[in-house]
């Protein structure tokens, strides 16, 4: 198996060499505004094991080539699953119709760094399989020992290993080799005819390692667990108009939905965003900022480089409230006459890169989360979430909450069921009256979908009071 040791030269996976390709790709973007070659080589391994057996393994290696032309706010992409000259020569032919009358210059190389945000090695070296699905019947056995009450166990690990190489037209050349694991434990318990599930999940870029320590994987389990029995006992969410109170770390995954997407670069340059002119106004509360950080070490939304080979940044987009920036790619970076902020992101070699988040956060403010339940007489205190939809335009969201409790007068009451939190990103984050000092990052479980592109994220935030909120509920 291929490891960090033997990583391939994309361009000799096929029959070209660094000079020909070079030559051929600053032909084909003759009086381009930018673009490039991207290669990627993937290797992917993903196990299910169910109700105590293994359900599904898959091993799987992919390789591809995509050659982009720029010009304008035009964009051309042609991609093969073969790394060939024949292959470039036939994206070449495709991509000349973008820049066919067009004469552009051709925008300047990302500047380098020696940034490593993650080690190179293959998660998927070790351990063997055989071990893997050992590990996975611990799993199920240790769940199903802990309490009588539980009926259905699903555990899941996956990994992929990424080799991605950017050449562009100057000659210039990126290389980023990106690890990434993740592990999933979702468990059903019932009792009589009731029964509800809970979900714990973890990962990051690197090898499965620390991951698949004992402490790690049972933690998943009692927490995973944990939810489940919550659940069992919680009572029918209110409805109506409330104080929320957000827990630290995945619950900001809202944000990232509700306020991240409408802070990229190209729905505030089609003026699609809610946000759209709102540079240095007022969009939130005092004491909020909010940063979309790639360079955090190994995390799940982490990257050295983009793929256009920009260096990952922290990038602040809200600042005590005032809105100062947004997340760019090259593209829309130079239609906007900025710069790129590292933020280009593609699913894989067929897929055009735009702008995406990272790992989208909220700072820590001065409130302890004792201090900011206490201050809640009627409200509910969202600790999961599952699904939610936002609209980008209107910055409408509904999220629902796996895991919620009652507020009443200052203390935790029963868990309830049923709760979808109701809003606009914008006017949200003016209804934020304390921000924890406790901010968390989630356990990086995240992957976020925009126009059909699927891509590993992270987010985080403290805890956090929102003011008059609605909340859809099922309480007579």
């Amino acid at each position: 198996m291929t490891d960090a040791h033997t990583a391939p030269d994309l361009l000799s996976l096929g029959d070209l060499d660094r000079d020909r390709a070079s030559r051929m790709v600053s032909e084909a973007l003759r009086g381009a505004d930018d673009g490039e070659l991207f290669l990627e080589y993937k290797q992917s391994e993903g196990l299910v094991f169910d109700n105590g057996r293994l359900k599904s393994a898959s091993f799987d290696t992919s390789q591809g080539m995509a050659l982009r032309a720029v010009a304008g706010e035009s964009a051309g992409l042609s991609h093969s699953n073969e790394i060939s000259e024949a292959s470039l020569k036939r994206a070449s032919d495709s991509v000349q119709a973008v820049t066919s009358g067009y004469s552009g210059t051709y925008a300047a190389a990302p500047e380098r760094t020696n940034i490593s945000l993650y080690k190179p090695d293959n998660p998927l070296g070790g351990p063997s399989f055989e071990e893997k699905v050992r590990l996975l019947e611990k799993i199920d056995a240790y769940a199903r020992g802990k309490d009588s009450r539980v009926r259905q166990v699903t555990a899941s690990m996956a990994g992929t290993w990424q080799v991605v190489e950017i050449l562009r037209a100057d000659g210039q050349f990126y290389k980023d080799i990106r690890p990434l694991v993740r592990i999933n434990v979702s468990v059903v318990a019932g009792d009589g005819d009731k029964q509800e599930s809970g979900t714990y999940g973890f990962g990051g870029r690197s090898g499965f390692g620390e991951f698949l320590a004992e402490n790690q994987w049972q933690f998943a389990v009692d927490e995973a667990l944990r939810q489940a029995l919550v659940n069992l006992d919680a009572v029918p969410a209110p409805a109506g108009e409330l104080d929320v109170v957000l827990g630290p770390g995945w619950p900001g995954i809202l944000l990232h939905e509700a306020v991240g997407h409408g802070l990229e670069g190209d729905f505030n340059r089609k003026k699609t965003s809610a946000f759209a002119g709102l540079v240095g106004q007022r969009v939130a509360s005092p004491g909020v900022t909010v940063v979309d950080d790639g360079l955090l070490q190994d995390r799940r939304g982490s990257l050295s480089i983009d793929d256009e080979g920009t260096p990952s940044q922290r990038t602040v987009l809200i600042e005590d409230g005032i809105l100062v920036g947004f997340m760019q790619d090259r593209q829309n970076a130079r239609l906007m006459n900025t710069v790129s902020t590292g933020n280009g992101r593609r699913q894989s070699y067929a897929h055009i890169p735009m702008p995406r988040m990272t790992n989208t956060v909220m700072m820590a403010g001065d409130h302890a989360p004792d201090e900011i339940l206490s201050s809640v007489k009627d409200g509910i205190y969202a600790v999961n979430f599952g699904g939610g939809q936002v609209d980008i335009t209107s910055g409408k969201f509904v999220f629902s909450c796996t895991e919620a409790y009652r507020i009443e007068n200052g203390r935790l009451g029963a868990p309830v069921k049923g709760a979808m939190l109701i809003g606009n990103g914008p006017d949200a984050m003016t209804r934020v009256s304390m921000v924890g000092n406790d901010m968390k990052l989630d356990t990086g479980i995240g992957t976020c979908g925009k126009q059909g592109q699927g891509v590993p994220v992270g987010v985080g935030q403290p805890t956090l009071r929102i003011d008059g909120l609605t909340v859809g509920g099922t309480a007579a």
